[in-house]
């Protein structure tokens, strides 16, 4: 039996939901951030066994091809982000598929604690929250250095490590 097995019987059904919900939303908003860097959090949580997805749907997260898929998307995206015509991410599409990633990085956690539907949701308010928000707050850095640049690399570092944060929170649960 894993860690988080063992933690999870001793949860209540509340407590569980309420852990879902939290992860799920944090994870939407990393999302909204960086799109690719959720699924691929999620997916190295998975294949380290941080979070147990039993025999689930998604437990095909968690293996070695998912991983170096997701890695890979979220390391192009970290370098795509940089270029001058890279559209918006407030743009229908960049919108849409953020929101499609907070579902599915949400839906995954969720699944670990048995509420990935529920889940599912928080991760699409989430990455709206994180598009919305990320697209603002990195405005007004990038108005403060008077250039993208830091403004990006800033929220690089914010994505990327709130990720494995909230990674880590979801295994010690």
């Amino acid at each position: 039996m894993t860690h988080l097995a063992a933690s999870h019987e001793i949860m209540s059904h509340t407590e569980l939901l309420l852990s879902a919900l939290g992860l799920a939303l944090l994870i939407g908003i990393v999302a909204g951030l960086r799109s690719f860097t959720a699924p691929a959090v999620v997916a190295w949580a998975a294949f380290e066994r941080a979070i147990s997805l039993g025999n689930h749907w998604v437990v095909w997260v968690g293996s070695l091809a998912a991983v170096i898929g997701f890695t890979v998307l979220a390391v192009g995206e970290l370098v795509l982000d940089k270029l001058p015509k890279t559209p918006s991410r407030t743009a229908p599409p960049s919108f849409g598929a953020r929101l499609v990633s907070g579902a599915f990085a949400g839906a995954v956690i969720g699944t670990a604690f048995g509420h990935q539907w529920s889940a599912l949701g928080a991760g699409v308010i989430g990455a709206a929250i994180g598009t919305l928000g990320g697209y603002h707050v990195r405005a007004r850095l990038a108005t403060s250095f008077g250039r993208d640049l830091p403004a990006a690399l800033l929220e690089d570092v914010v994505a990327v490590g709130g990720g494995l944060a909230i990674a880590a929170l979801a295994a010690a649960l």
